[in-house]
């Protein structure tokens, strides 16, 4: 396995590619096919796939060297890291271990007039999230996006070591 992952780089970059851009496909296909719109820590978690990818685009092109392409491959690591840390916040709202943000309830002194219970209302968030809309297995969407985020980050990083112990043998 060491020997594909410093042999075989270029290859290594298009898969997490492709498993970045099937996490952020399947986020919205689950949102506009069926109709599950995302929270405020689901939009994070999309942000740090699409971060990965920008990170990892040149990443497999010819033009990119070595060591470039190492720390491209180190760096979009860290965006998967970044989007499993997310997740597992996320997780632990839905979960109910921990107080979510203020972006994903509402709160708030109760509203004293009409015109205060209506910016209440239309300043609300449309999702919640510290509920589950989704499971699979008994796992969440977000509990899904950290194992899937946590296997290209450490697809990632053995990629960019392996190719480092190669060069520097």
């Amino acid at each position: 396995m060491s020997d594909l992952l410093s042999t075989r780089p270029r290859l290594i970059a298009l898969l997490l590619l492709a498993g970045a851009a099937g996490a952020l496909g399947a986020a919205v296909t689950f949102q506009y096919r069926d109709g599950l719109p995302p929270c405020e820590l689901c939009h994070w978690q999309r942000w740090a796939h699409a971060a990965a990818i920008g990170l990892l685009l040149p990443a497999p092109l010819a033009l990119t060297g070595q060591r470039a392409r190492g720390m491209l491959l180190a760096l979009g690591g860290t965006a998967f890291l970044a989007g499993a840390g997310i997740a597992l916040f996320h997780v632990g709202v839905e979960e109910h271990w921990w107080q979510g943000l203020s972006a994903c309830s509402v709160s708030g002194p109760a509203p004293d007039s009409i015109e205060a219970l209506r910016a209440q209302i239309l300043g609300a968030p449309l999702v919640r999230c510290d509920e589950i809309q989704w499971s699979l297995a008994g796992l969440s969407m977000a509990a899904w996006n950290m194992v899937l985020s946590l296997g290209l980050a450490l697809l990632a990083f053995a990629t960019a070591w392996a190719g480092y112990r190669r060069r520097n043998a």
